[in-house]
């Protein structure tokens, strides 16, 4: 099979091309569904404030 190249009709390469970056464009999600409680097998609302009341008095 032949190898064929396309010229840029105005001469510029990518290198040369504008990019917009005004956008706040999102290509990946800040945090996947498999890094949630859910993903992880854990119930809703955990056990934050248990912990907290359980801490080690040396923790002070």
């Amino acid at each position: 099979m032949p190898l064929v190249t396309v010229q840029d009709p105005g001469g510029r390469g990518d290198d040369d091309r504008a990019v917009d970056l005004s956008e706040d464009f999102v290509v990946l999600p800040e945090q996947t569904a498999d890094d949630t409680d859910r993903g992880w097998g854990e119930r809703a609302g955990g056990n934050d404030d248990w912990l907290l009341a359980e801490r080690p008095p040396h923790w002070d």
